[in-house]
């Protein structure tokens, strides 16, 4: 995509081809119109098309380009917020709400990928949420408790058990949560739109929006070649939007985010390194990400733009962390490299609006994408098909607010990982 191997990386590379499609020409109708193909679109698009609803959806670009495309591939149960935040910050019923629905949002996706049978090398052995040091042991003890109290299948691993499954002694212990996994990311968008095509939908990429016309009860909405004029608009192009909801984009302060992918290690570092293919992700500040893919690649990541100077010193950064976490791995070569845009909202959480009467959508979902995106889209599906009422959903409704300093911040994120990367390597 782009003509950019590092805006893809090493997910274009290895991801099965997508369904066929082409830009939107003329005048079309539908019953309901999707803007965006990441994994809330896509899920959104294969329910309503399960349910008889007939569907079009509109990518400005390719299927997965925007975050579904580039994450770590990580599923994780929750959000960044520890679980007793919410419903101080939503209130006692969308807290709780929230926190179930995506607590089991991770059992969505592998029901899902098994149902439809989607080539995503897809791990169900659990994410290890690894604590740096005696603060780090804290807060993870800390969110197993109050997942615990929740029923969820979470329980700390002693630094003698981290070290085991993670291939690497730095760590001072580790949450492990088995209602989680790894998958890989754009081949997961790829097969939710094979699976929505073979549904009934119809798929337009290269068609880019670029204004919606209200007409009596329905809506037009408007390429450069065509249009689509439904009952229904659900808005699912988060942090990369552009043109009529640019809105969605403008509440979030975009973080960099890149990952850089080894050779394919030998059977020894394979055995040694991650033996049960959890995927990982540490307490730092500035955190770092590791899992192994299916021919044995290490996918380390942490935040930064891999562009300009960033990009000679985070490779360096990650090369001299890499040593530090097994020093067993050596010199290790980089296959490929790509970064991409997480969006954060002022609160870690994510939004839902209703743009106007039957403009709907989620957003913000603060790098934790793929089983809120999938969940969400489920949910505005069941909104559009009557089976859930706006009052059950697990959000109340907002409207987009573009937090201060929005451009400062974003400048700060990608230059600060930058100073934090040059100086220092530490665990």
């Amino acid at each position: 995509m782009l003509n950019d191997p590092r805006s893809h990386g090493l997910w274009e590379k290895t991801a099965p081809p997508p369904p066929k499609t082409g830009p939107l020409a003329g005048a079309v109708t539908a019953d309901v119109v999707i803007v965006g193909g990441g994994y809330t679109g896509l899920s959104s698009a294969l329910h309503l098309a399960e349910a008889g609803t007939k569907v079009v959806l509109l990518e400005a670009n390719e299927i997965g380009f925007g975050g579904a495309g580039r994450n770590v591939g990580l599923i994780n149960a929750g959000m960044w917020v520890m679980p007793d935040d919410l419903p101080g910050v939503l209130g006692p019923v969308y807290g709780e709400r929230l926190l179930d629905m995506l607590g089991n949002a991770p059992v969505l996706v592998k029901t899902l990928i098994e149902k439809h049978g989607i080539a995503c090398e897809l791990e169900k052995n659990g994410t290890l949420h690894c604590a740096v040091g005696r603060d780090g042991l804290k807060e993870i003890e800390a969110r197993a408790e109050q997942w615990g109290r929740r029923g969820a299948p979470v329980n700390i691993l002693d630094a003698a058990e981290t070290a085991r499954r993670v291939g690497s002694s730095v760590y001072a212990g580790a949450l492990l949560d088995m209602r989680a996994g790894t998958l890989q990311p754009l081949a997961y968008a790829r097969g939710l739109a094979d699976a929505a095509v073979k549904a009934g939908i119809t798929i337009h990429t290269g068609s880019r929006v670029t204004a919606t016309e209200r007409n009596g009860d329905r809506w037009m909405v408007k390429t450069a070649t065509g249009s689509v004029t439904a009952d229904w608009i659900i808005v699912s192009t988060d942090a990369y939007s552009t043109g009529p909801w640019e809105q969605v984009r403008s509440e979030q302060v975009h973080l960099p985010y890149f990952n850089f992918a080894t050779v394919p290690l030998g059977g020894n570092l394979r055995i040694s390194i991650l033996p049960n293919r959890e995927g990982v992700w540490d307490t730092k500040e500035i955190l770092s990400s590791f899992r192994m893919d299916q021919a044995g690649r290490l996918v380390f990541g942490s935040v930064g733009a891999l562009r300009n100077t960033g990009l000679s010193v985070h490779k360096s950064w990650a090369k001299r962390s890499l040593k530090k976490l097994f020093p067993q791995i050596g010199d290790i070569e980089f296959e490929c490299e790509w970064y991409g845009k997480i969006g954060m909202t002022e609160d870690a959480l994510p939004r839902f609006h209703k743009f106007a009467p039957n403009v709907v959508g989620f957003s913000g979902y603060n790098g934790r994408g793929i089983a809120p995106g999938t969940v969400f889209g489920k949910t505005l599906a069941s909104l559009i098909l009557g089976e859930l009422a706006e009052a059950d959903l697990p959000l109340p409704l907002t409207d987009p607010r573009e937090p201060s300093f929005r451009a400062v911040k974003e400048m700060w994120y990608e230059a600060g990982a930058q100073v934090a990367h040059f100086a220092d390597a530490r665990f």
